[in-house]
């Protein structure tokens, strides 16, 4: 209909489970006409989270086992608060996809249907989680031992026990984080079951990235590509071959001009530039939305009411760590807190099988490696994987006195980081443009990878913050 009234409406890259992947592209490069190996999912059937984590089976078993536990065994919160608690996290990111999903199997799983109808028809016990949840959401270094107290304080309406709080600090950050992923690889939407008309279609991420309509890529493209993977392999092995020392000062010093350096690289917005995939005029308009970004005023999306009814505070979001101006709170060194040293012996406690499940889901995504990067074989992506971690890290106000920050700018180019910094603090602002402008060589399974990345070390980074809190809370 607004096609016929003269609107033009953006082309859709692609009709399976990825807006940025096309189907056949993905089958190509799992070297197989199946479409997926079937993951054990509630619904029988393979989503399209699963289908693209589908990509890298070691890593997706390990997520498999870890949702299973989060939402299907036995732990102190019932099953339909579990999912109605992803519900609550989801709508922080806009995310439709998951506020869909869960709100069926809310009702599935015996959830009072009332809930639905918004936050104030839920448990004063569940409203109470907003303002830890928007805070995991969005700013989690604000954590602190007051509001674990708050919410664990006895006598209070709604108290929470520490077990109950813990698993319900792992749903959100859970959900926040596929958030992430949903948004960073263009995860379409799901046909919504009839009897659902409440819930609207998802718009899908490639809606909001300008319309996409030559796929074809020159010669000069193509061998600009090619040149940018050579020059990123040396560099790699550059990284790797210099046997430097540094002083305490020195790594001090480069972490925090990283730290600066990312308030440079603002989330991107939705934009109207258009985009033509493999363009020569991408990097223009990676600059010219840069700048627009930092002189026009934000305009605030109107949220859907099916995403809104779940959402208080709608104008909280996402803050620079230390932005420029005003004091930072203190950076958070790892090894003063660190996953493997305070986080995991503190969830072992108090939530023990979830504790080795997400350090065995955190492990094997930072090994994960097929010696591969684009055209090349037998190739160390180690220091690539963990530029991408720390960066983002990095950018949640966390640091390793141990690492050299200043490879992060040696590996990592600017459309990366700005795609990482979009995808991982304004998911929801993620548009085709920025999928497209980084990498433009490497296999979408490579992306997809990154993207797995880019969700644990997210993950992680919410998770130190509030077990820290809860850590000082009982001390």
């Amino acid at each position: 209909m607004k096609e016929d009234a003269g609107v033009d409406v953006p082309e859709a890259w692609s009709s399976g489970p990825s807006a940025f992947i096309q189907v056949e592209e993905m089958l190509e490069e799992l070297g197989t006409q199946e479409v997926m190996p079937e993951p054990v999912v509630s619904e029988g059937r393979a989503d399209h989270i699963n289908m693209l984590m589908g990509l890298h089976p070691a890593y997706h078993t390990c997520f498999l086992r870890t949702q299973h536990a989060l939402l299907q065994l036995d732990g102190p919160l019932p099953l339909p608060w579990r999912h109605y608690i992803i519900i609550l996290a989801s709508a922080r990111h806009q995310c439709l996809y998951l506020v869909q999903h869960h709100r069926s199997a809310f009702l599935l799983s015996g959830g009072e249907a009332s809930w639905l109808r918004g936050l104030h028809c839920a448990p004063v016990k569940l409203q109470r989680l907003q303002t830890i949840n928007k805070l995991l959401a969005h700013r989690p270094w604000i954590i602190t031992h007051e509001h674990i107290q708050e919410l664990v304080c006895p006598g209070a309406e709604g108290r929470w026990s520490l077990a109950e709080l813990i698993q319900a600090v792992v749903l959100m950050s859970h959900a926040h984080a596929l958030a992430s992923f949903v948004w960073g690889c263009g995860i379409n939407p799901e046909p919504v079951p009839p009897e659902d008309p409440s819930i609207q279609s998802p718009q899908s991420p490639s809606e909001s990235g300008g319309t996409i309509r030559d796929r074809n890529r020159n010669t000069a493209e193509w061998s600009e590509a090619v040149q940018e993977v050579k020059l990123l392999v040396e560099r790699m092995k550059m990284v790797q071959q210099r046997d430097e020392e540094f002083t305490q000062e020195e790594m001090l010093t480069r972490f925090e001009r990283e730290r600066t350096e990312s308030l440079l690289e603002p989330a991107s917005g939705r934009n109207t530039l258009g985009y033509q995939r493999g363009s020569a005029s991408i990097w223009i308009r990676l600059l010219l939305s840069c700048v627009l970004l930092t002189v026009l005023p934000v305009q605030r999306s109107v949220l859907p009411d099916c995403v809104s009814r779940f959402v208080e505070d709608a104008d909280f979001t996402y803050q620079d760590f230390s932005p420029r101006g005003v004091q930072a709170p203190p950076t958070m060194r790892a090894q003063d807190y660190s996953w493997e040293d305070h986080g995991f012996s503190l969830m072992n406690r108090l939530y023990g099988e979830m504790a080795q499940l997400l350090d065995e889901k955190f492990q094997v995504v930072c090994a994960l490696t097929y010696h591969t990067m684009a055209m090349h074989t037998n190739v160390d992506t180690s220091t690539l994987r963990k530029a991408i971690w720390n960066y983002i890290h990095c950018i949640y106000g966390i640091r390793y006195d141990d690492y050299n920050y200043g490879e992060v700018n040696q590996l990592l180019e600017r459309s990366l980081k700005l795609y990482v910094k979009t995808v991982a603090c304004h998911p929801e602002k993620t548009t085709a443009m920025l999928f497209f402008s980084f990498w433009r060589h490497f296999r979408h399974s490579e992306k997809v990878h990154m993207n797995l990345l880019l969700m644990e070390a997210r993950l992680q980074a919410a998770l130190l913050y509030a077990l820290r809190a809860i850590t000082r809370y009982m001390t």
